[in-house]
């Protein structure tokens, strides 16, 4: 359902009737940079920015989990100055993040294939995961170089592994154990999604997750997307009547 009304609320959603977790599809980095006569960069460098905004409210609002949608692997094809920019951005907001996070009690989590990603982020990466073993609050997914598809074909070759090894027999699949072998495992069920800039489509995020996940979209560009827009999210998502199936 499309949200295009940026009208002030009163209330906010009570803690017990958010969304659990919250898939965020941050788009329209670069359409925001153009309308302002600006490179690409400075819409993904404005746009980090909002991601760092976003996640610590999150986390101070009582979400269990939220995921942000930040470089697919479909994102390759993009120039490659734009795509070093990129990596250059996420490995600084991580960074950045650290300290604020951890105050939180928020526990980081990279999902995506890490293998091609610059040596710098990589390390990056393994710091963030080592930082917040220990944290017991909202966990903060950031999807990056991930693809719902290879997501889903990762847990099929880790299932069939299992099988020719001898420990699973193939009748025994069930739906938990494909769960079992997502990024997510363990994780609250993805209860809503939220994409920005206009665009109706999921573009390969969380294509298992979602089955039964709440659509929220809004023609705000991501760099402009604010707490207040989140807010509208919430007191939409309140609203639906969920029958997972049933009637």
């Amino acid at each position: 359902m499309a949200n295009k009304s940026r009208e002030s609320e009163t209330y906010l959603v009570a803690k017990e009737h958010l969304p659990r977790h919250v898939g965020i599809i941050m788009d329209g980095n670069g359409r925001w940079a153009k309308k302002r006569g600006l490179p690409r960069t400075a819409g993904h460098a404005r746009g980090a920015k909002v991601f760092k905004e976003i996640a610590l409210y999150c986390a101070d609002r009582g979400v269990k989990a939220v995921t942000f949608y930040a470089f697919s692997t479909e994102n390759w094809k993009r120039p490659p100055d734009e795509v070093s920019t990129l990596m250059s951005l996420l490995r600084d907001c991580l960074e950045d993040g650290l300290e604020h996070y951890r105050r939180k009690n928020v526990r980081a989590h990279i999902i995506g294939d890490a293998e091609q990603l610059p040596a710098s982020l990589r390390e990056m990466i393994d710091e963030v995961e080592k930082s917040y073993t220990q944290n017991t609050g909202m966990i903060l997914n950031v999807a990056l170089n991930y693809g719902g598809r290879a997501e889903i074909v990762r847990a099929v070759q880790n299932i069939a592994a299992e099988a020719a090894a001898g420990r699973l027999s193939p009748e025994s699949v069930t739906e938990e154990t494909v769960e079992q072998n997502l990024y997510t495992a363990g994780q609250p069920p993805l209860d809503l999604v939220i994409r920005p800039s206009g665009e109706e489509r999921l573009s390969n995020f969380m294509l298992w997750q979602s089955a039964y996940s709440e659509f929220w979209f809004s023609d705000v560009l991501w760099p402009d997307f604010t707490k207040d827009d989140l807010e509208r999210a919430f007191r939409d998502f309140e609203n639906r009547n969920r029958r997972f199936g049933g009637i």
